[in-house]
């Protein structure tokens, strides 16, 4: 009976020193849940095991629209959550907790089920190639103008390349 007992009294400390701690931000319902979970890591890190209620049923999710419906349009995703479009889903997932794999086993989807609207990742692709994105070293980028050539700095040499570029001549 004193190895149970100084785990509670263990647990117990651990939850008030939690709570002691100034940058701790918690409500008073929380604290038995929390005092709980500490007594359960506390006995298992003492060896004997806690029986805790696992959750043997899992719960069945129902996507607010159909996958057809979700990629009907190529400016957007509709999100199977909570049914509002998305450019990319990926900052809405992280916002529910959920990775693009867990999103798509949640819902039975694909592994090619797109995170990304069509129209937006080619607008996305098309801008990187135009500044050069992807492309190998000393190949020149496509329909891209040739930069004008620096002017020297200071000097006869910099008043007349400024005087050019401007069309003011003396």
């Amino acid at each position: 009976m004193t190895t149970e007992t100084n785990t509670v009294e263990l647990a117990t400390e651990l939850t008030i020193a939690w709570l002691g701690n100034p940058n701790t931000r918690t409500s008073a319902d929380d604290v038995p849940a929390f005092l709980q979970s500490m007594y359960a890591a506390v006995e298992k890190l003492g060896g004997t095991t806690v029986e805790t209620p696992t959750e043997d049923a899992a719960v069945e999710y129902t996507p607010a629209v159909t996958v057809r419906k979700s990629l009907a349009s190529k400016d957007h995703i509709i999100s199977m959550i909570d049914g509002k479009p998305y450019r990319t889903l990926r900052r809405h997932l992280t916002g529910h907790g959920l990775t693009p794999e867990e999103y798509r086993a949640r819902y039975n989807l694909k592994a090619d089920y797109p995170i990304v609207a069509e129209s937006y990742s080619e607008a996305r692709r098309a801008m990187a190639k135009t500044i050069g994105l992807g492309r190998k070293p000393g190949q020149k980028v496509e329909g891209a103008e040739k930069p004008a050539p620096k002017a020297k700095r200071g000097g006869k040499a910099a008043l007349d390349a400024a005087k050019e570029t401007l069309g003011t001549a003396e």
